[in-house]
């Protein structure tokens, strides 16, 4: 009776841990995929980025990803919707680093030099690769 008890517990955390966020995730992206209307920039799983100009009778989309070239990708392949408060919220954060002044080059710091070693020539018979080794380079016919 106790090892039933421990297995429908074991079975119910399974359930709580790993099945329900799971099936959550894929009923937020079910959602997702079927807003997708034309206009909207979107990410595909294959990262590259382009706006829905239009939805074709398959069901597909076709997207243009620079000026004047539409690609083709099926609805499973958006991997987001693009917002334009995203955006924004990106520019701001990559306006709040350093600013270069554009007329004055920027200082790079050049690391003190290491020690270098002197190489050593080897001539004559100790030049050749060991015989084991040579086998390796031979072609094969």
């Amino acid at each position: 009776m106790g090892s039933l008890i421990i297995l429908i517990a074991m079975f119910a955390l399974l359930w709580v841990l790993l099945i329900r966020p799971q099936r959550t995730k894929q009923q937020k992206q079910q959602q997702l995929i079927s807003s997708v209307a034309a206009g909207d920039e979107i990410l595909t799983v294959g990262g590259l980025y382009g706006i829905v100009q239009e939805i074709d009778e398959e069901d597909d989309l076709i997207v243009e990803v620079a000026e004047g070239i539409h690609v083709r990708i099926a609805r499973r392949a958006v991997a987001s919707v693009v917002k334009p408060e995203d955006e924004e919220e990106d520019e701001l954060e990559e306006d709040d680093g350093d600013v270069v002044d554009a007329e004055e080059p920027p200082v790079l710091e050049v690391e003190p030099e290491r020690e270098t070693r002197d190489l050593v020539t080897v001539s004559g018979d100790d030049a050749e690769p060991e015989a084991p080794r040579r086998g390796l380079f031979r072609r094969r016919g």
